[in-house]
C-alpha cells in the first residue's frame, strides 16, 4: 500500500484487501446498500461484483462496447445502473447479471449515474453538456437539463429526499435543480478549475465537492454558502465521498494520495500515500467503517476501524 500517516482516531494503519480481475483501469466503484458486496466497472468494458469481506469475485456483467465511467446500485440492492464511453446508460439485474434495459439519449460519454432514494428514477450526466432524469422502470426520459455549452457534466447526485439534484461541470460551478420540474434552484461558483466530483451528505444539509484545482470544499446545501476549504492534495481531485454520519469525507487525487477528513474539525484524519497509481473512484460503506477504491487493475478495500 505504501506509507500512511494517521492520527489517534486510528489505533493502527488501515488494513487493505486487494481485488484483481479487471484489465486496465478500474474507473468506478460502489458498495451495495448493506455493504456485503462491491460493484466495479473499468476500461475493460466489464462490470464486476465482489464479496466485500472475502474479495471473491461473484459475477461479471458484459454488454458495454466501451470503457465504463460510472456505476450505481439501487436502494434495494437489486439493480445496477451503468454509464460508459459508448454513450449508453444500462440497467442490470444483480441476481443474474442480465441487462434489463438500455437507455439511449446522450450524445457523448455518460460520466455519472445515480439512483433516486426510492429507486424509481435515475439521473445521468454526460460530456454532451446535459444531465437527464429517467424513469427507472420504463426507461422513459423525464427531463433534460443543460449546463453551459462546451462544458462536460462531470458528476450528478440526488439529494437524500429525492427533491433536488446537484450537478458539477467543467465551468467550475455546482448547479442545484428541482428534480421533478427541472427548475434551476441555484448556481454556485465553486472551484478555480473544473469540478470533478460532488455528493450530498446523508441528511441533505451538506455538499462536498472536489475540483481540478486540487481542493475539497464543503457547502451548505440549502444556501450554497461555503463552510470548509480542505487543502492537502497537490493535483486534480478525482472523486470525493462523505460518510453517512456526515463526520468524515474522503478524497482521491492524481497525486496518488487518499485523504480522510474530519469535517467537524476541518482537518485530516488519515492520509494514505505513495500508492503505485492514482485512485480514480471511491465510496464509503453505510457505517463508515470501510472505503473502496478503484485504481489500475485493482479494487482496494480499506478497513478504517479495527475489527
Amino acid at each position: 500500500m505504501g506509507g500512511a500517516v494517521f492520527c489517534p482516531a486510528y489505533a493502527a494503519p488501515p488494513t487493505v484487501i486487494i481485488l484483481k480481475g479487471h484489465e486496465g483501469w478500474v474507473t468506478t466503484v460502489a458498495f451495495s446498500p448493506d455493504g456485503e458486496w462491491i460493484v466495479s466497472g473499468g476500461e475493460d468494458k466489464t462490470i464486476r461484483i465482489w464479496d466485500s469481506h472475502t474479495g471473491k469475485q461473484i459475477r461479471v456483467f458484459e454488454g458495454h462496447s466501451a470503457a465504463l465511467s460510472s456505476v450505481a446500485v439501487s436502494p434495494d440492492g437489486k439493480k445496477i445502473a451503468s454509464g460508459g464511453w459508448d454513450h449508453s446508460l444500462r440497467i442490470w439485474n444483480v441476481a443474474n447479471a442480465r441487462k434489463i434495459k438500455t437507455l439511449a439519449g446522450h450524445e457523448d460519454q455518460v460520466t455519472s449515474v445515480f439512483f433516486s432514494p426510492d429507486g424509481k428514477r435515475i439521473v445521468s450526466g454526460s460530456a454532451d453538456d446535459t444531465l437527464k432524469v429517467w424513469d427507472a422502470a420504463s426507461g422513459e426520459s423525464l427531463l433534460t437539463l443543460s449546463h453551459d455549452d462546451e462544458y462536460d457534466v462531470t458528476a450528478v447526485a440526488f439529494s437524500p429526499d429525492g427533491k433536488r439534484i446537484v450537478s458539477a461541470g467543467g465551468e467550475k460551478q455546482l448547479k442545484l435543480w428541482d428534480s421533478f420540474t427541472g427548475e434551476e434552484i441555484r448556481t454556485v461558483q465553486a472551484h478555480e478549475d473544473a469540478v470533478s466530483s460532488v455528493c450530498f451528505s446523508a441528511d441533505g444539509k451538506l455538499l462536498v465537492s472536489g475540483g481540478w484545482d486540487a481542493v475539497v470544499k464543503v457547502w451548505d446545501a440549502d444556501l450554497g454558502d461555503p463552510i470548509l476549504k480542505l487543502d492537502g492534495h497537490s493535483d486534480e481531485i478525482n472523486m470525493v465521498a462523505i460518510s453517512a454520519d456526515s463526520r468524515r469525507a474522503a478524497s482521491v487525487s492524481e497525486d496518488k494520495a487518499l485523504i480522510v477528513w474530519d469535517l467537524p474539525a476541518g482537518r485530516k484524519l488519515l492520509t494514505l500515500d505513495r500508492e503505485k497509481e492514482a485512485v480514480t473512484s471511491i465510496a464509503f460503506t453505510r457505517d463508515g467503517s470501510r472505503l473502496v477504491g478503484g485504481t489500475k487493475g485493482e479494487v482496494k478495500i480499506w478497513q478504517l476501524k479495527n475489527p
